[in-house]
């Protein structure tokens, strides 16, 4: 024991004295357990490195050659400890193993997902995607009976796996850009009505979320849900005499989405790397920013900050006939929404009530296509799924909003693209639209423009004439053009795409034979021109003016200078290279290791001739002074060495002690 008790002792103080010189000689920092276990095999080399180089005690020579000898012992030792550890950083990167109090959940959260993805294979094989999967079958080289039977086995296997690939079906859906039109009719009819949560537990979340009880909160609160999805449920209450909906987010459902999201981006690494057909419509783009709006309608703040906006804007404030619920903010959490309550028909029934009261479905129309199309336009924060359900005509004749947990946005430089497309489609201009078209979409280097042109032209001729009214063929023509010619559609420009595809499916339940190729060509003249004017040129040039006239007041004065010097020959040109730091640290770096490589390849070859000279003076009866000199010189080499080398395996993100 207590030799035991001493052996751990000596490891610990010679751990003390190994770290510092380690994490030192080779420049960075590592585990407290990579650096024991160095240290212990320093310890355990020592005594048989020192026999090998000295031979059995007693030694016999001089004190200053037993120090040599120690040191040189000790210098070896020492980097057999650091080949340890850059063997173990090239082998095992630091960050790369959870921490030890993160693997009981880790393994945990594996045991659970491999259950789950378990499970969605069986089903998908069960609809018979087996082949799919393993890229043995491309569904865009399917016959119209093969797309037909593919889509139904996936509308099937989705709807078999539960509320987040329902979700994924509803997305995919309105991605006819992506999937054959026959597979994204059948994935529309995905439905996420689902039997409701227990009143106990939804009382629960509200408990939790609003800090009381629903009746101690709302004046009154109908426990009978209006409407149960998989993702919350609706209900009616009231507060201080208003009446209002609470959404409820379903409890437990944030930890489901989340272990099947990262199922989903697994499987769209497996198909984007397995098969030509997923690499061809990037399956992983598509997962990552299908998880992202998934993780964003779980949020619930996040649809109060999308109502806030849309309430905001130019197009809903200027509109008489469209209205937001208003929020109430103080009631509304990460999982609770508190908002007014609209009573009214949906849109998708609305015909009837429309034709009893006598209003005009035409203007009706018109409001929520302007109201939409200004959202896209002008806005930049518009309705990302404006389905019939998402609308309601309301008792004094307006129409209700709903539902804006899913928003578009765009950036100033795409809305004034779409403005400028819109500008052209309404003079009729195809090399405009096809200008405007580039700005919209992501072009490839090498792109036939004149036949981008021919193409857009004929599409305008086709599709965006009076007589012809605007539908799904019309948006699969334009996509097909842009497939065609390799151009790349950004997801906020496909949603764009979406969201007109889906209100011409919502006017026509209102207003049949709507010509939305005359509505826009009305809001592209009443609106976008509204920039031509004599009023807002003036505007936009006083505008531009008082930014660049401070540069035009400098402007004589430089010029001068720039004269005087040219005139007397002191014009001189300064250019800084290297003016970003992280560019001087980076150049730095390269060069030292370089200087280490050079310095350790010079040490090594003066070892080298030490040890090819014969004789010299004798420290022990095995070894001269010159070969001592050059084993030294071999350790030095080799730990420059290693230096570079642990600089090149350790990974830049993951700098951390493990």
């Amino acid at each position: 024991m207590d030799v035991a008790i001493a052996g751990l002792f000596s490891l610990v103080v010679f751990m003390v004295i190994f770290i510092p010189v380690a994490q030192r000689l080779l420049g960075v920092r590592f585990g407290l357990v990579r650096l024991g276990l160095a240290a212990a095999l320093t310890l355990s080399t020592f005594s048989p490195l020192a026999n090998a180089l000295v031979g059995p005690p007693p030694f016999k020579g001089s004190s200053a050659a037993a120090l040599a000898f120690v040191g040189l012992t000790t210098l070896c030792a020492t980097l057999c400890g650091l080949v340890f550890l850059v063997l173990a950083e090239a082998l095992v990167p630091t960050g790369s193993l959870p921490r030890a109090r993160d693997l009981r959940r880790d393994v945990a959260g594996r045991i659970a997902r491999t259950r789950r993805y378990l499970q969605i294979l069986r089903i998908a094989i069960k609809h018979g995607l087996g082949p799919y999967l393993r890229g043995r079958r491309r569904p865009s080289r399917e016959n119209a009976a093969g797309q037909a039977e593919l889509a139904r086995s996936l509308r099937l296997a989705l709807d078999d796996a539960g509320v987040t690939f329902v979700k994924l079906g509803q997305v995919l859906s309105t991605r006819s850009d992506i999937i054959p039109l026959s597979v994204a009719n059948e994935l529309s009819r995905l439905q996420d009505q689902v039997s409701p949560a227990p009143w106990a537990e939804i009382e629960q979340v509200l408990t939790e979320e609003l800090g009381a009880p629903p009746n101690q909160v709302y004046d009154d609160f109908v426990i009978e849900p209006l409407a149960a999805a998989s993702v919350a449920q609706v209900y009616a209450a009231s507060l201080n005499s208003e009446r209002v909906v609470v959404k409820v987010q379903r409890p437990g459902i944030a930890s489901v989405v989340d272990r099947d999201l990262d199922i989903v981006r697994r499987l769209a690494r497996l198909l984007e790397r397995n098969t030509d057909w997923g690499r061809s419509m990037g399956v992983r783009a598509l997962a990552d920013g299908f998880a992202e709006a998934m993780r964003e309608e779980l949020d619930f703040t996040v649809e109060a900050n999308n109502m806030a906006s849309v309430a905001a804007g130019r197009s809903v404030a200027a509109s008489n006939d469209i209205v937001v619920p208003t929020l109430h903010q103080r009631l509304s959490t990460q999982r609770v929404l508190t908002m007014q309550r609209l009573d009214g028909v949906g849109l998708g029934n609305a015909a009837p009530t429309i034709a009893e009261r006598g209003l005009d479905a035409v203007q009706l129309g018109r409001s929520l296509f302007d109201c939409l199309l200004g959202q896209v336009a002008i806005d930049g924060v518009f309705h990302a799924d404006p389905h019939p359900g998402n609308f309601l005509l309301l008792a004094d004749g307006r129409i209700g909003m709903l539902d804006l947990g899913s928003v578009g946005r765009l950036d100033p430089a795409t809305r004034e693209a779409l403005q400028r497309f819109l500008l052209a489609i309404d003079h009729g201009d195809p090399v405009g639209a096809t200008d405007a078209l580039l700005e919209i979409v992501d072009r490839p280097d090498v792109i036939d423009e004149r036949g981008l042109e021919r193409a857009v032209g004929q599409f305008m001729t086709r599709h965006l004439t009076g007589a012809v009214s605007i539908g799904p063929a019309m948006f699969n023509d334009l996509f097909k053009i842009i497939t065609s010619h390799e151009l790349g559609v950004p997801p906020e420009v496909a949603a764009v795409f979406r969201a007109l595809a889906t209100i011409e499916g919502t006017i026509s339940r209102i207003s049949p034979g709507f010509d939305l190729v005359g509505a826009s060509r009305q809001f592209a003249s009443a609106h976008v021109t509204d920039r031509l004017t004599p009023e807002a040129l003036r505007r936009t040039a006083t505008e531009e003016l008082a930014s660049i006239l401070p540069m035009l007041r400098r402007l004589p004065r430089r010029i001068d200078r720039i004269a005087a010097a040219a005139e007397s020959g002191r014009l001189g040109l300064n250019v800084r290279l290297l003016a970003d730091e992280r560019d001087r640290q980076h150049l730095t770096g390269l060069l030292h290791q370089v200087l280490l490589a050079v310095l350790g390849a010079t040490a090594g070859l003066m070892a080298v001739l030490l040890l090819g000279i014969d004789g010299g003076p004798r420290v022990s009866a095995s070894i001269t002074l010159y070969q001592l000199f050059a084993y030294n010189l071999l350790v030095i080499c080799a730990v420059l060495v290693l230096r570079v080398l642990v600089l090149i395996f350790r990974i830049p993100e993951k700098t951390g002690v493990r």
